[in-house]
């Protein structure tokens, strides 16, 4: 059965990702899940698992209404913005499923083991200021970063430094650095003034 679904295309601030938004909800609002192969896709969203089709298409972030692919450097968005705005609302008419099963966050990493290649891994220990940053977070930086096609994740908070994981459009994305330290630092520091600095977890 044909449901009408309208679909448009936004920019970025990131020139690599483009931005789709539906006129319906794909996820729960709250929910995000990425993708940055067919492999990891299947499975999990038989529409990720499609897009992954297009020799262009390097990762997809599907978040409530929207969502962002992220293309190679060798193709402009003129050439293949059309192509995949209508494959995406013939998807979304025919009402196939986005996404099948959510797939298991990647691990964060709570023992102390080394891997083969000596480095410690990156232990992450809760703090009394966690709830206060996500909180801040949630209210003031995810509507912001959602709206140009994004996603971020507090990770956690250790001798001032706020870690934070960067998904969908904000990720590589050039002007990521001026919003974490411009904007995302200057409101946690304003709040809670044990923050000094914001870094972007290396993924």
């Amino acid at each position: 059965m044909n449901v009408p679904v309208t679909l448009y295309a936004e920019m970025t601030p990131n020139p690599s990702t483009m931005k789709f938004v539906a006129n319906k909800y794909l996820l729960i609002i709250g929910d995000s899940v990425e993708f940055t192969s067919k492999a990891e896709a299947k499975g999990f969203s038989p529409l990720a698992e499609e897009l992954f089709n297009f020799p262009f298409v390097k990762g997809v972030f599907i978040a409530a209404n929207f969502i962002t692919i992220t293309k190679t450097d060798d193709i402009s968005w003129d050439y293949v913005q059309m192509e995949l705005r209508e494959f995406i609302k013939e998807f979304l008419s025919f009402g196939k499923d986005v996404l099948v099963m959510m797939p298991l966050p990647k691990p964060v990493v709570v023992d102390n083991d080394t891997d083969e290649s000596n480095t410690p891994k990156k232990v992450y220990s809760p703090s009394e200021f966690d709830d206060a940053i996500r909180n801040l977070l949630d209210e003031y930086v995810k509507p912001a970063v959602e709206s140009d096609g994004g996603a971020i994740d507090f990770r956690s908070f250790e001798n001032g430094v706020v870690t934070v994981l960067l998904r969908g459009a904000c990720a590589g994305c050039p002007s990521s650095t001026a919003t974490l330290k411009g904007g995302i630092e200057n409101l946690l520091k304003q709040h809670i003034p044990e923050v000094t600095s914001v870094v972007a977890e290396a993924i």
